[in-house]
């Protein structure tokens, strides 16, 4: 356990597959940023004779776009590292929604029989 969170510790392979997301999230995000800047910028720049006051504020859009889009890029990929992670720890450790079942699996196991079923599989009438 890890000083004081509650937590199990992680394995290498753990360790080393967060290290290759954040690589991933890190350099996705960063082509992102430049494809922004290429089209909001160097593309209009290039495309048309533009003043120099129009060339400041197309790159102060620019980079501020390239900015946003590299944030998004970063927090929406470790997002989704993060929930599957999750996931996939909640289903090892059987603490997955449906006990680590598949929704159909869970109602056809539950006990109940579900909505519309005998409780009892082959009988369909109280007294039988």
């Amino acid at each position: 356990m890890a000083r004081g969170t509650g937590r199990a510790r992680r394995s290498q392979a753990e360790r080393d597959a967060v290290t290759i997301e954040i690589g991933y999230a890190l350099v996705s995000a960063t082509v992102v940023a430049l494809a922004v800047i290429g089209v909001v910028v160097a593309g209009p720049a290039l495309a048309f004779g533009l003043s120099d006051a129009a060339e400041r504020i197309l790159l102060g859009v620019g980079v501020t776009l390239a900015v946003t889009a590299f944030v998004v890029r970063l927090v929406t990929v470790l997002w989704r590292f993060t929930t599957r992670e999750r996931a996939r720890r909640a289903a090892l450790d059987g603490g997955a929604p449906y006990g680590g079942m598949d929704i159909t699996t869970y109602l056809e196991n539950r006990g109940d029989g579900g909505p519309g079923q005998p409780s009892q599989p082959g009988r369909t009438r109280p007294d039988s």
